[in-house]
């Protein structure tokens, strides 16, 4: 699904949107998370176009050697091509190693059959705090990098992980949208050619593995309603519904 024209267009609205958001209120910087993916390539290759002071942050947790030398690779390049960036390398696998060890003794008594959902989205979360460390200390806020796809119709991120940000300037795009942004923007054709993975499992499963449709499939049946992935969606859309609203709240 691609409904643009003009990405050299896109790219200025962006950037402007961002920098407006700066200046009304009373910002310093941006923070970005690196994963080696398509998504965050683009979104920290934005906030670097900005002119803004940009944090550009590399999380290795149990990270594939693959994930992380793109991260990493990604964020020294940006650091590279724009003076407004600095790199941060934190290797987060000792304190979620240490984090998930301390409940040993209840997970040995208890049954607790998504334990391991539990662990990946404790990875997203541990490096959301992370982010959220390095924005507080430099007076900046967290640039999210979800898409269209994942922030409105899956539902695909970690509440309070990936999802726990303060802007989303892609959420808007579809991921059709953000290659060919990415390709604009002169992203590392390694990351616009990897298959989209969350990295947040010790196997290799890629995104299309989890949710069961390729993202193609998911734009047509968000945008037309029509596909293979229709039911996908629906599916997806209703169990992390609870993600996309506002939190439940007794009223008086």
């Amino acid at each position: 699904m691609n409904r643009i024209t003009n990405y050299s267009q896109l790219t200025g609205k962006i950037t402007n949107w961002i920098k407006d958001y700066v200046d009304e209120n009373g910002i310093s910087s941006l923070v970005v998370g690196v994963s080696g993916g398509i998504d965050s390539a683009v979104v920290s290759t934005l906030c670097a176009e900005t002119g803004l002071p940009t944090y550009v942050l590399s999380m290795p947790l149990h990270s594939s050697e693959k994930n992380d030398d793109l991260s990493d690779s990604y964020c020294t390049t940006l650091e590279k091509k724009y003076s407004n960036v600095t790199k941060i390398r934190i290797d987060l696998t000792k304190v979620y190693d240490e984090f998930i060890n301390t409940f040993d003794y209840w997970t040995g008594k208890y049954t607790y059959t998504h334990k391991d959902l539990a662990n990946a989205n404790t990875k997203s979360r541990i490096r959301m705090v992370t982010l959220y460390q390095v924005a507080g200390s430099v007076n900046g806020i967290v640039v999210g990098t979800g898409n269209k796809v994942e922030d409105y119709g899956v539902g695909f991120y970690t509440k309070y992980g990936d999802g726990g940000v303060d802007i989303a300037p892609i959420a808007d795009l579809y991921k059709t949208e953000v290659w060919e942004l990415g390709k604009h923007l002169g992203v590392d054709q390694r990351i616009i050619d990897a298959p989209p993975t969350d990295g947040l499992w010790e196997d290799s499963r890629t995104d299309e593995d989890q949710i069961g449709a390729s993202y193609a499939e998911l734009e047509e049946a968000m945008e037309l309603g029509t596909g293979p992935a229709v039911a996908v969606l629906q599916k997806f859309n209703t169990q992390n519904k609870h993600k996309m609203l506002s939190i439940p709240t007794f009223k008086l």
